[in-house]
């Protein structure tokens, strides 16, 4: 059972992993967390932020969820997992940045060209997924279909400007970008090479990092 192999994974933490940590671990216990920085990430499990940045115990706060995608401000009392983590880090934690990683090979960008079956057991994902389809029209608008590829590498990097937008819509993050102590940063992880790319706002275009 998969399980057997995570609690062995467990012991080997307990025994080696734990025991090379545990200053760190005792000091974060007793004095809490202060990351200086959000990672918005997808929930894909070819992508992990700590792995990919060689981070450590409490350098990172992060979100992950579907497609790293970002649900622009809503002020109503429902339940908003992503608000929420968002108005944590800014306003309790004061991160200083914020990064919204996308990576190749989404499974959302992709879902987003698919028809997925009108049933109960998908209804929320279908509603999710229209947080792509901005990405999802400037990409066809850049490159069309006919490179389907090429789209969906396109509608990856398009969707991840698409998120920082909404995060904007954010008033707390608004004020920290306005007031010069809050940056965002658009990131895209190609999982086949192991790069990471950055968006360079001069050039307008992602660059190696």
């Amino acid at each position: 059972m998969e399980v057997a192999r995570l609690i062995e994974g467990y012991r080997q933490f307990r025994l080696k992993g734990f025991k090379e940590q545990e200053a760190k671990f005792v000091e974060l216990a007793k004095k809490g967390q202060s990351p200086k920085t959000l990672f918005i990430g997808c929930s894909d499990s070819r992508l992990l932020p700590n792995f990919i940045t060689s981070s450590g115990v409490g350098d990172l706060f992060i979100f992950r969820d579907v497609g790293n995608f970002v649900p622009p401000f809503k002020p109503d009392n429902d339940y908003h997992a992503a608000a929420a983590a968002i108005e944590y880090a800014v306003s309790i934690l004061r991160v200083e940045e914020i990064i919204v990683c996308g990576h190749s090979h989404c499974g959302a960008c992709a879902a987003l060209y698919q028809e997925l079956p009108e049933e109960e057991g998908l209804i929320h994902t279908r509603k999710w997924l229209e947080l792509g389809q901005k990405a999802k029209s400037l990409a066809l608008e850049q490159v069309g279909r006919e490179d389907f590829t090429l789209l969906l590498r396109t509608t990856e990097r398009l969707s991840v400007l698409v998120q920082l937008e909404h995060l904007l819509t954010y008033p707390k993050v608004r004020e920290g970008v306005e007031e010069g102590r809050l940056h965002l940063h658009g990131w895209y992880f190609k999982i086949e090479s192991g790069e990471l790319e950055y968006f360079d706002q001069e050039a307008g275009a992602f660059k190696p990092l």
